[in-house]
């Protein structure tokens, strides 16, 4: 028997968190985002601990005891999505942000700023090349430029506390579902908010749903995907990590709609934060009647399980994922007939990536119109994105459906910067969209408008939300060839085309970056590229050609550089570039002379020296030792 079955259990242990937080001082959270973790921030949140209660403050982390003002509620969030500023610390009701916070400042952010509301200027953060200062939240353009709704509670909330859900607004969206909707009503309502599929294809939820819903066979499962492989992609990672309650709410929702009465959570193995606050919640959520045999006090039931993938970035294809849970090898399966006819152990199925499931809450709360109201006509809402790359400011971002590349780029990411990381003026060279089966943009789509069919027009997808900016001074060439690597590598070796295509394109991309390219090998390249793309049984490998095939059409020139002069027109491939010394930067010390095992290195002491490319093995000794950088493309 759950311990709490009755609606009021849960509204009065949501209204005894309210007034609790209304009657505590102020509110320090510290980022526990796997990012912020990695930097420091769980040694922050201890000396916190220990440098308020030092202070003669009363310091709470779950608001156990009864409140007053000068209690300081002290809680670890999931990702604030500043990632490259952290470890970060916000203070409430301030709304003060500082960033790089270390264990030293603790006992200076409670002296000054706790009891004496003084900010550390030391610690806000400035904004590159201008040199802006910027106190509160809404002040960091990063955050201003956003429009923040699935991530809204992400990083503020803290993700191990149920009551915290609660009292902003948490399963309310589950009750109404379970207490008063029928399940074809909760069907048409998501497909009237138009919502698509976060995990990159963008088919529409409601209707797959609905697909479902109308299969006769039982039982019937909701499975969320949160197999999340693409490199540099992190954003289902920090929904589970900041908000798991959210994804919770919505598989719940997904399974009064079919029919369900158990899902699954596939969760990367990589993910082990994601993993143990899933694991936490859904035990939590049990212990409260939230999920069950008698979900809300009802006669209905609905039980998840978390499943922790094996590492194969395959099995976030769907048919694959669903052999992974039954405990076979994660190998696609060709379709039809598909999930919603016959999934899980050959029942119907329906199959959601995280960040759809999150948003799912938030529209049967507002009402279709609501969502409908954000993003463009057939792109509606919001999706999450993972700045990374030639950026100033990276992070996990979110922005409505529509808005232009450049307001990402330029607004929230702050402007292209160098190889080090210093701002730079000019414009990006190219922006990887969609990870592994996405493809490149470019200055001439500065302006398209970032939706499921703008990017499909143009040979891009949204794909799970990956965008990995690079400046001028990046080989397209070589960007293809680690995508492709990638790929190849990820194969589960099913079918021929991808199994083999996959490593046929890799060797012509080795070819063209190594120098032994032909006349022959571009178009060999992009003959292999179409017809893996046409031929391969799983998405995996009809996408798997999309980079090269984007590079090829908006860098050709790039590629016929590195086939017709030899030369990388970006100086980046080893093989392709000219061993020199730099006359302008040399001083003659003879280090490299000394140095170089080969004696490819002549000059006299105090001039310029001279490199012999012929006799160079670029080995780099000369490299090393050079302390004046004069030493090129080695």
């Amino acid at each position: 028997m759950n311990a709490i079955t009755a609606k009021t259990d849960l509204d009065n242990i949501a209204e005894t968190y309210r007034k609790a937080q209304e009657a505590a001082g102020r509110r320090v959270i510290v980022c526990a985002g796997t990012g912020c973790v990695a930097n420091g921030s769980l040694e922050v949140a201890k000396a916190f601990e220990k440098q308020i209660a030092a202070a003669g403050l009363e310091v709470s982390t779950f608001l156990q005891t009864e409140p007053d003002h000068n209690t300081v509620q002290l809680s670890e969030s999931g990702c604030q999505g500043f990632c490259q500023m952290g470890p970060l610390v916000t203070i409430l009701p301030d709304n003060i942000l500082y960033t790089q916070v270390k264990e030293e400042d603790v006992a200076e952010i409670v002296e000054k700023t706790l009891r004496n509301n003084e900010t550390i200027q030391r610690l806000l953060y400035v904004e590159p090349g201008s040199e802006k200062t910027c106190e509160r939240v809404d002040q960091v353009p990063f955050y201003t430029a956003q429009s923040r709704t699935v991530l809204a509670e992400c990083g503020t909330i803290d993700p191990r506390s149920l009551p915290e859900y609660l009292a902003k607004g948490g399963y309310k969206a589950a009750r109404k579902v379970f207490e008063g909707m029928t399940a074809k009503e909760v069907c048409g309502e998501i497909e009237e908010a138009g919502l698509r599929g976060r995990g990159g294809g963008g088919f529409p939820t409601g209707r797959k749903w609905e697909l479902t819903r109308i299969q006769e066979k039982t039982p019937k499962y909701v499975i969320c995907n949160g197999d999340e492989g693409d490199p540099g992609a992190f954003m289902d990672r920090s929904l589970m990590e900041g908000n798991p309650h959210a994804v919770l709410e919505g598989m719940m929702i997904a399974g009064h709609a079919v029919g369900a009465t158990e899902g699954y959570v596939y969760v990367r193995l990589e993910y082990p934060l994601a993993v143990e606050r899933i694991r936490q919640a859904v035990a939590d959520a049990e212990e409260h009647g939230i999920l069950g045999d008698q979900v809300f006090g009802t006669d209905k039931a609905f039980r998840i399980h978390i499943m922790e993938g094996a590492g194969a970035f395959v099995c976030g294809e769907e048919t694959a994922l669903m052999a992974s849970i039954e405990g076979k090898r994660g190998m696609p399966s060709p379709k039809p007939p598909f999930p919603a006819q016959s999934g899980l152990s050959g029942c119907p199925t329906v199959i959601n990536n995280v960040e759809t499931l999150a948003t799912v809450p938030l529209i049967i709360r507002d009402g279709a119109q609501a969502f409908r109201s954000v993003g463009v006509k057939t792109s509606p809402g919001t999706k999450t994105f993972a700045l990374t790359g030639h950026v100033a400011n990276t992070g996990l971002i979110e922005v409505p459906f529509g808005v232009s590349l450049a307001t990402v780029v330029e607004e929230i990411g702050g402007g292209i910067t160098d190889n080090n990381g210093a701002l730079i003026d000019g414009s990006f060279k190219a922006v990887q969209i969609g990870g592994p089966s996405g493809g490149c943009l470019t200055q001439e789509h500065r302006d398209l408008p970032l939706d499921f069919d703008s990017l499909k027009n143009v040979g891009c997808m949204v794909g799970s939300g990956g965008l990995v900016v690079m400046n001028e001074n990046t080989c397209m060439v070589s960007v293809a060839r680690f995508f492709m690597q990638f790929t190849q590598n990820e194969s589960c070796g099913k079918c021929v085309p991808c199994r083999e295509g996959t490593r046929q394109m890799l060797a012509l991309l080795d070819d063209i970056i190594e120098g032994r390219s032909t006349e022959d090998t571009i178009p060999t390249l992009e003959r292999v590229a179409r017809t893996v793309q046409q031929t391969s049984l799983c998405g995996l490998g009809k996408t798997a050609p999309s980079p090269v095939l984007s590079t090829l059409e908006h860098f050709h020139e790039e590629y016929q550089a590195h086939v017709d002069q030899k030369r990388c027109p970006a100086g980046q491939c080893k093989a392709l570039t000219v061993p020199e010394i730099d006359p302008e930067a040399c001083v003659g010390c003879t280090a490299c002379v000394r140095k170089c095992p080969v004696d490819a290195i002549s000059g006299e002491p105090k001039k310029p020296h001279q490199i012999d490319p012929e006799l160079c093995i670029r080995c780099g000794a000369c490299a090393e030792v050079c302390k004046f950088n004069a030493i090129k493309g080695i």
